[in-house]
């Protein structure tokens, strides 16, 4: 049977100090009842006592179930000059409740002369005692040995003594910090198979990304003795972050044999990556390993050639176990193979022989005139069923008019929209914080009566990207805007050298679009209910 790697997540507490990210003490205990679900053994909370929101965080948390995590409160040795029942930090993570704590201790001569102020003696009296004290009420101790690797290179014979100390004590797992983050593979593995050889206990690992290596040192020092790593969802942390979680567990799961969750606690983590990346409103990065959503996304049209006669040509995974998909990018780097894959996805058949060679030479043509289709597959599928042949319109644009004034009130915008819905002219105004907005907010008025189910419609994202600089007021620019309702989220694009042109082509198609999948729907719904009849 595989080893188990105990999975320690920081993402409440070495998470938060990355620059950019807040979370509430709500935004925090949800996080946590997800890392429960998809199976994280210790979810370290952040430091009780230091502020208010760590504080009510744990407050919080003593009314919550927990299923398979254990929540951790995180703090430091003693103060030298405080016997341990006087305290404050080791009252405060007893006062927490938690059935696991983390507490950190100076690994390092430099730390312990300079930054504690303490001969290297008393620092191991105060890592001893702060450890035995934790233990005798009950806690489950993780040891973190802060710049133990730094400390290491310094004073290997000090450092191993700073784990003795905690380890005599009680501790019942030792971890080794990267806390610069400026170690290398080939030295983790080397310290950590010796302090493997001479300590008896169970090792950790807790790396930084500043040399670029938290993943590679993480899995170096599990194949050298460790079997508990610590890190966060997304890699989020001080300085350049800490070791990605949601990388680091699909490695070792995967590729190296270990067992961090099962199968369908990890086909959750693509989830949980932008769960959490949403709660701290942080952008997700496309490109990120595994859970990325360009992770599997294939735009070479001999890429998508082959990956359509075998995945395994160009992908390291199947997508799914880690709960990713495959995409296929349509782009002005498009054969027909990517028109091909995109159209079967869609549901889309090809009626015409030729029809995807007349797709690519047109998403060519368009692409030229700089459209993007690769972040905006609703306008593809309308581009594609347009092409077919198919009538999507639903309404057609007559006349519209946008202006911005300014007044006592600030500056308004007001859209006038004169539209043919189905042989029906309506013409309507409405007023918007922009003209954008006094646009949607027109065009939504105009359809309401005619298509109520556009009721729950909004559009959530929009980008704007100036394609021809050089030419100034008279460039060509890019729109992309993102629509969503209650349940999903789609793309649409617009060009011109007119931005208001250019913004009405992504909304009016996000508007087409939404309306097509609605009436899509209710034609499968009506064709299960014969089917069942017959």
């Amino acid at each position: 049977m595989a080893d188990h790697i105990e999975v320690f997540d920081t993402t409440l507490r070495d998470g938060t100090q990355g620059e950019h990210v807040t979370l509430s003490a709500k935004d925090k205990i949800r996080i946590a009842k997800r890392l429960d679900q998809i199976g994280i053994d210790i979810i370290e909370g952040g430091w009780p006592g230091s502020n208010p929101k760590d504080q009510e965080f744990f407050e919080r948390a003593l009314d919550e179930e927990w299923y398979h995590s254990k929540i951790c409160a995180f703090g430091s040795t003693r103060r030298a000059q405080n016997a341990p029942e006087d305290d404050h930090n080791l009252q405060c993570l007893l006062n927490a409740e938690t059935p696991v704590v983390s507490i950190f201790g100076k690994s390092w001569r430099l730390h312990a002369e300079v930054a504690l102020g303490v001969t290297v003696e008393e620092n191991l009296k105060l890592i001893h005692s702060s450890v035995e004290y934790l233990k005798a009420h009950g806690k489950h101790v993780v040891y973190d040995a802060e710049h133990f690797f730094d400390g290491y290179k310094d004073d290997a014979e000090y450092a191993i003594l700073t784990l003795q100390a905690a380890l005599e004590a009680g501790a019942d797992t030792l971890v080794l910090c990267d806390t610069n983050g400026g170690t290398l593979p080939l030295e983790i593995y080397r310290i950590v198979g010796k302090v493997a050889d001479r300590i008896g206990a169970p090792l950790g690992i807790h790396t930084h990304n500043d040399a670029g290596c938290a993943v590679a040192n993480s899995l170096t020092a599990i194949e050298a003795g460790a079997r508990h790593v610590q890190g966060t969802i997304s890699g989020i942390g001080e300085r350049c972050g800490n070791a990605d979680l949601c990388v680091v567990v699909a490695d070792l799961q995967l590729k190296m044999g270990y067992r961090c969750l099962n199968d369908e606690q990890l086909a959750q983590m693509a989830d949980l990556y932008r769960f959490v990346n949403e709660l701290a409103n942080l952008q997700p990065v496309d490109r990120a390993p595994y859970v990325g959503r360009s992770a599997f996304a294939h735009k070479g049209g001999v890429h998508v050639s082959a990956v359509m006669k075998e995945p395994r040509a160009y992908e390291h995974i199947t997508p799914e176990l880690i709960g990713n998909k495959r995409r296929v990018l349509v782009s002005d780097l498009s054969g027909q193979s990517n028109i091909r894959y995109k159209a079967e996805e869609l549901g889309i058949t090809l009626t015409e022989k030729d029809q995807a060679k007349k797709a690519v030479k047109r998403i060519k043509e368009l692409e030229h005139l700089g459209y993007e289709f690769e972040g905006a597959e609703a306008s593809f599928e309308l581009l594609i069923r347009t092409l077919q042949g198919e009538d999507h319109t639903y309404f057609e644009l007559e006349r519209l008019r946008v202006r911005s004034e300014d007044g006592n009130g600030g500056t308004c915008s007001e859209a006038t929209l004169a539209l043919d819905v189905g042989g029906k002219r309506t013409l309507v105004a409405a007023e918007g914080t922009g003209p954008v907005d006094a646009m949607s907010n027109a065009l939504r008025q105009a359809l309401g009566s005619f298509y109520p189910q556009l009721e729950d419609v909004r559009l959530s994202d929009y980008k704007v990207r100036v394609l021809t600089p050089e030419d100034g007021t008279a460039a060509q620019v890019r729109v992309l805007m993102e629509h969503m309702d209650k349940a999903k989220r789609w793309h649409t694009v617009g060009v011109s050298n007119n931005i208001m042109d250019a913004s009405w082509q992504a909304l009016s198609d996000g508007l087409r679009y939404h309306l097509y999948a609605l009436e899509e729907h209710e034609k499968s719904l009506v064709e299960s209910v014969t089917e069942k009849r017959e």
